[in-house]
């Protein structure tokens, strides 16, 4: 409203106030009519009279003078006090000595009271929002004395209300969400704005809504403050975020009301309303043919409109891979398809795939008809490369017979080229799986021989891993493993399963089983062991003993005759032939010990010596205790000797060098000057040899002519070639003596990266060295620790 027109009105309603306000003191504060003189004049007791001067009334004495509620206008301000209403009494006559006394809110401060007259004026500007209304009371009192004519009366003054607050949002500004495609009229969110003027006067706080801004998307509803959809198919796609400026208007929203305003941020949520879409409708992926499985060999991508779980979208492929070569995963984060492969694919079998990839939503909403997806084809070329030799089989299972001779051949591993063309295979065995050099294979067709007989017993299975390699390209290499299988033959005879030694009470009875006896055999024969047992011929004869079979590849031992003597033979020995069912079968002689010896009525053995039985014919029983006596004394001097010598402490001489106590050897044996024992010459430049030097650790009886040497490869000689040749022609050496003999040599070989191991190049001193593991060795090392420990204290000083 404009300012002018605003003092017009403030006018308007203080003329009429004040016309109010004088009218009506007049009208409703005329005294109150009674019964008597004595009740207009304020019903004082001196001043009333009757009909007869000496009659006297008793009636109760009323109060004189009554008032209405007040009003005062809020706001108002001008350049005098206001005048809220007057004050009167029927005792204020003419000449009467009485004044007016105000008290209660505001009285003094906000209010103040004419003494004589009664008005009653507003000295401040007053704030209906701050404060509504005033309970103050007023009372007639003597002039002179302040002698109250009256009792005290209650009255109330209200501030008028007038509209001097706008609405306020008190909640904004606001945010809401509504889906996307949402029908027209769908609530979307409510507003409320408060007025803090008075809302029972007037239409100061009638308050009505209206939308400023964001039309023709949305609407308001006047008097509920809801914002609703106005427009059909709001694609969040096309536009995601809206603003809406809401007004808030008093006085119903007739001219001259006070507003405010508001904003509300409307966002679309996504709907699942577009399906995904491949970027080509093409693919073209090439793919090594070596590619390992499950490794990636392409991605795709189907772009969705939609955001968070209405844009994931999962892939598949629906045709073209009958033989599932390929399979096609999601990735999590990117949403992109990975094509892996499931099957090994081959250059030469099958050079292209042609598969169709679909796309599909994985969320789909019910009114969009989904789920929606796509499709596009990718095309995998595979591509050639130079892969390694394959084996035709990745294990293979030979069996060879122990004590084969050498250079017989076990079997023999075939590996082709895959490759289209075709590259020649070369063989060979990795050493660290035949450590022993025990087979050996033909590089040029795969066939496995012995290089040295095998033992079944040793070693059953031997298993080796051979290895081809193109010779066009030696690092194209494959391997398998060969499982070899020694089979056995009878080559072992059997033996007795432990060395038995049997005992033979002297009062034992003819046919008595002395020992059990059984063997054992180190061959496994298909059809299982059985054993023969029977005497040495020279023994068939035997008075003593017999054998008798059990049946399960055991015997037993019995005694013949009962007349058996520790006196007359303590020990007897009985030989046995075990021969197993072999072809041919193997037999050998064990021979069993048999003692005699003293047992008691029950057959346990008590004594087995002649000694203990001749010495208690000789000797009383007092003789063998003071015996006794002497070896045990003997024995406890013995131990204290021992133990005394043992705690004597190590005395060394403060003045002496600990040092000297140590003994040094400096022989080393052999080493650079000493020439008897080989030629140092031919160690240092093995190539150089040629022809064959003879020993210098005996001397040669016979003359000879030299032979041959090998001479070494190219690249040097390899010490492991060199030993061996040394080895052959130590033992084809006619002058070399029947008894072993140290063969020293100080060739290293050729190419080593590590420098030389002796400790004379070190460049560290005995000062260097730290000796204080030798405490952490026990206590046998503990004194050696502690001289050295000394040694070093010493430096130091």
């Amino acid at each position: 409203m404009p300012k002018r027109s605003e003092e017009m009105l403030v006018d308007l309603w203080m003329s009429l106030l004040l016309v109010w306000i004088t009218c009506v003191p007049c009208v409703s504060m005329t005294p109150i009519v009674g019964q008597s003189k004595s009740t207009q004049t304020g019903g004082s007791a001196a001043e009333a009279s009757g009909p007869a001067e000496g009659q006297r009334l008793l009636s109760r004495a009323k109060r004189g003078w009554v008032w209405n509620q007040m009003f005062v206008l809020e706001e108002f301000s001008g350049p005098d006090p206001i005048l809220v209403g007057r004050l009167h009494t029927d005792l204020d006559v003419g000449g009467k000595n009485i004044k007016y006394v105000l008290a209660g809110e505001g009285a003094g401060t906000i209010f103040a009271i004419n003494e004589l007259t009664g008005d009653i004026h507003a000295m401040k500007r007053l704030d209906r929002e701050e404060k509504a209304e005033y309970t103050l009371t007023a009372q007639v009192v003597n002039a002179d004395t302040d002698e109250p004519l009256e009792p005290p009366s209650e009255f109330i003054i209200k501030v008028q209300d007038i509209n001097d607050n706008p609405p306020q949002f008190n909640e904004g500004p606001y945010r809401a969400a509504v889906p996307e495609m949402s029908a027209v009229g769908t609530p979307v969110t409510r507003v409320t704005a408060t007025d803090a003027d008075d809302p029972v006067y007037g239409n100061s706080a009638k308050l009505v809504y209206s939308i400023l801004e964001g039309q023709p998307y949305f609407s308001v509803e006047p008097n509920s403050g809801t914002i609703k959809i106005a427009l059909h198919g709001m694609d969040r796609e096309m536009r995601e975020e809206y603003l809406v400026v809401i007004q808030a208007k008093d006085m119903g929203g007739h001219m001259g009301g006070l507003s405010g305003t508001t904003t509300v941020t409307v966002t679309l949520m996504d709907i699942n309303d577009n399906p995904p879409k491949f970027s080509k409708s093409l693919y073209e992926f090439v793919i090594p043919e070596d590619l390992p499985v499950g490794k990636m060999g392409g991605k795709v991508k189907a772009n969705d409109r939609d955001i968070g779980e209405n844009s994931k979208s999962t892939y598949s492929i629906i045709e073209g891979d009958d033989q599932g070569m390929f399979e096609i995963v999601t990735d999590g984060q990117t949403q992109e398809g990975i094509l892996r492969l499931k099957k090994p694919i081959d250059y030469e079998s099958k050079r292209s795939y042609t598969l169709r990839v679909e796309a599909t939503n994985v969320r789909s909403e019910p009114s969009s008809g989904g789920p929606f997806k796509d499709t596009a084809t990718v095309k995998v070329v595979v591509e050639d490369s130079d892969e390694p030799p394959v084996f035709l089989k990745p294990v293979y299972v030979l069996e060879v017979n122990e004590n084969a001779p050498v250079n017989t051949v076990i079997g023999a591993v075939t590996a082709r080229d895959p490759d289209s063309t075709g590259s020649l295979v070369r063989y060979f065995i990795d050493r660290h799986t035949d450590l022993e050099r025990q087979f050996n294979i033909n590089v040029d067709d795969g066939k496995i021989t012995l290089a040295k007989p095998l033992d079944r017993e040793t070693d059953m299975w031997h298993n080796i891993t051979v290895t081809a390699t193109e010779v066009r390209n030696h690092s194209q290499i494959s391997r398998a493993i060969v499982a070899i299988r020694v089979m056995d033959i009878n080559d072992n005879a059997p033996e007795f399963a432990t060395e038995y030694e049997a005992f033979l009470c002297e009062n034992g009875k003819p046919g008595q089983v002395i020992q059990t006896v059984s063997a054992v055999d180190k061959d496994d024969p298909i059809q299982g062991h059985y054993f023969d047992y029977r005497l040495v011929p020279e023994m068939l004869n035997n008075p003593n003993f017999t054998i008798k079979n059990n049946q399960h590849n055991s015997i037993s031992v019995l005694a013949k005759h009962d007349t058996f003597r520790r006196q007359k033979q303590e020990m007897y020995f009985l030989p046995i032939i075990v021969t197993d069912n072999g072809n041919p079968p193997m037999s050998s002689t064990n021979t069993l010990t048999i003692r005699v010896c003293g047992c008691s009525k029950d057959g346990i053995v008590q004594s087995c010596n002649v000694e203990a039985y001749v010495l208690p014919i000789g000797l009383s029983m007092g003789a063998l205790i003071a015996i006794l006596a002497c070896i045990i004394l003997l024995l406890v001097v013995l131990f204290v000797t021992l133990r005394r010598h043992k705690n004597e402490p190590l005395i060394i001489k403060d003045d002496e060098d600990v040092r000297e106590n140590i003994i040094r050897y400096d022989d080393e044996g052999g080493g650079e000057e000493d020439t008897e024992a080989f030629d140092i010459a031919t160690l240092q430049n093995p190539d150089g040899i040629n022809g064959y030097l003879p020993r210098k650790d005996i001397k040669p009886d016979l003359q000879f002519m030299p032979r041959a040497g090998q001479h070494s490869g190219p690249n040097g000689v390899d010490v492991d070639e060199f030993i061996n040749v040394r080895l052959h022609e130590a033992d084809n050496d006619p002058t070399a003596p029947p008894y072993d003999s140290i063969q020293i040599y100080g060739y290293e070989g050729r190419g080593s990266i590590a420098g030389s191991l002796s400790s004379l190049e070190t460049a560290s001193s005995d000062s260097d060295q730290n000796y204080d593991y030798l405490r952490e060795w026990g206590p046998r090392f503990r004194r050696l620790g502690e001289l050295y420990s000394v040694g070093e204290s010493d430096r130091e000083t």
